[in-house]
């Protein structure tokens, strides 16, 4: 059973009842899932996972003013649930993890991984805001929600970047994967430099993954999810999912270099597709300039290509 499957039905079983049983009160106000980090929330996880952080468990969201009024004691009341439920359990936590689930209060929840205690409001806040931490707090599934609160933040961030922020992050990513891939790789070989041929090339998959993303207007996830998720996206999600594959499993160095190329030109040809840019050039890095010229804010617009 995968571990979202099992903390529904967990709530089901025991956390609706308890909300309703003892705080029938507040019942309308409390919101509960499995949303933030670790495999189980992703849907990723498997038999490897269950070693720690894995097991019967959910969150439970309160306004502020709900979490001064009974926060401590529906903690008290969900760790008094059954730790084995359905075959599965005690859940086992890793020290420093201990978050994960239970009693949070909702501004609290997106502080941790936004560092804002609202939705973000403007270009800039949303400009200092990390995909991987925007997967983080909106990824899993929320079970129960009566209010809608906590669900209302989540889809405000759902909608993902406004659309300048998307073009200046395309358009840095372009930078990055032409530097690193195209330029760098290349000569960090002839120069038999192999941490930075293997670096270059690290860094390279990973901005290429990003980009793909952000063309497809979903926030990529942790680094070890990344490749693994990317095939599920319809813009290019399975093309780059087989050549990082073919790229990575490439002894012969020299060989990668033909990857690489293949794999630019597969970009450049969909970022032509989406209207973003008209150059000719064979090298990404040309295309970011012509990229961020389609960023409406010239304030946005005027920022290092590379910031992002």
């Amino acid at each position: 059973m995968k571990g979202l499957d099992l903390a529904e039905k967990y709530f089901k079983a025991h956390g609706l009842p308890l909300i309703q049983e003892k705080f029938g009160d507040y019942a309308n106000r409390i919101a509960a899932g499995l949303v933030g980090p670790g495999s189980e929330c992703f849907g990723y996880d498997d038999k490897f996972s269950r070693d720690h952080d894995w097991g019967p468990g959910f969150c439970l969201w309160l306004v502020e003013e709900d979490y001064h009024q009974i926060g401590d004691a529906l903690e008290k009341a969900y760790r008094n649930l059954p730790r084995e439920f359905a075959g599965f359990g005690p859940r086992k936590i890793s020290a420093g993890e201990e978050g994960r689930e239970g009693v949070i209060e909702i501004k609290a929840f997106y502080r941790i991984y936004s560092g804002l205690d609202h939705p973000p409001q403007n270009l800039m806040e949303w400009l200092g805001l990390p995909e991987q931490a925007l997967s983080v707090c909106t990824n899993g599934k929320v079970f129960y929600d009566p209010s809608g609160i906590f669900t209302e933040w989540r889809n405000r961030l759902l909608l993902f970047y406004p659309e300048d922020i998307r073009i200046k992050k395309i358009a840095s990513r372009c930078m990055t994967i032409g530097q690193s891939g195209q330029y760098n790789f290349r000569r960090s070989l002839q120069r038999e430099d192999y941490f930075a041929v293997r670096h270059a090339e690290a860094q390279f998959c990973s901005d290429v993954l990003s980009l793909v993303f952000l063309l497809n207007r979903i926030y990529s996830p942790y680094y070890k999810w990344m490749h693994q998720a990317v095939e599920e996206l319809p813009i290019l999600g399975k093309a780059i999912y087989t050549k990082i594959s073919e790229m990575v499993m490439l002894m012969d160095y020299n060989a990668k270099i033909g990857v690489i190329e293949n794999i630019c030109a597969m970009l450049i040809d969909t970022l032509k597709d989406e209207g973003l840019t008209n150059s000719t050039s064979d090298f990404l890095v040309e295309h970011a300039p012509r990229i961020q010229k389609k960023i409406k804010n010239s304030d946005l617009r005027n920022h290092f290509v590379l910031t992002a």
